[in-house]
């Protein structure tokens, strides 16, 4: 019988486990998503310009190094979650007729402009939009085209229907459906809808529509 010595090279070999570079640790999205929720939180509690990364780590329970390891400054950081409103959008509404989609578009949209997130961020925002291009993007970004896609979705519904010609101005039917509702919430800031404006406004904006 034949005897021979093994020896580390005569053993399977297991392949060493590589190590992930640094700083290439994945991210968790839950982490991801407290920090995104804490800063509309601080946004709404110290506005933009007192606004920290401290103040955004402590309020999503993590650290520093966990906003920085997605957001290099506040600013991107702001940027990135305005920029993801507009991508959320809102679903468009089928009423079956254009002023009841308008009037359906128009309770949603009022019911969020009302929430007191939205209602303390927007203002302070657009402020600081004044003094910073890059903001001034992101939040017409998030407000135009999060309308736009709803926008132009009953526009082309009504189309169909044969309720407004063929070929609308999409850019004037986007400024007539939205400019009302905001200019009422966030310009002039007036803190509740009467009665009855919603049914008013999304019939009136109905008739503008169909006479373009």
């Amino acid at each position: 019988m034949l005897f021979r010595m093994t020896t580390n090279a005569d053993q399977p070999q297991t392949p060493p486990r590589r190590r992930a570079p640094a700083g290439a640790a994945v991210l968790r999205e839950d982490v991801t998503e407290a920090i995104r929720a804490a800063v509309f939180e601080e946004l709404a509690s110290v506005g933009y310009a007192r606004m920290s990364i401290e103040g955004i780590a402590r309020r999503a329970g993590v650290g520093k190094t966990a906003v920085y390891r997605r957001w290099r400054s506040k600013l991107h950081l702001v940027l990135d979650v305005v920029s993801a409103v507009a991508v959320m959008g809102l679903p468009v509404p089928d009423a079956g007729s254009l002023e009841g989609d308008l009037r359906l578009l128009y309770e949603v949209t009022a019911r969020a402009l009302r929430h007191p997130l939205a209602s303390q961020i927007l203002p302070d925002l657009q402020a600081e939009a004044a003094r910073s291009p890059e903001i001034a993007e992101a939040v017409q970004k998030a407000l135009r085209d999060g309308q736009a896609s709803v926008a132009s979705g009953i526009v082309m519904a009504a189309e169909k229907r044969g309720e407004v010609r063929a070929g609308i101005d999409e850019e004037l039917a986007l400024d007539l459906i939205s400019g009302p509702l905001y200019w009422r919430s966030v310009v002039i800031r007036s803190p509740k809808v009467p009665k009855g404006y919603l049914d008013a406004l999304a019939r009136a904006t109905a008739q503008a529509l169909k006479a373009l």
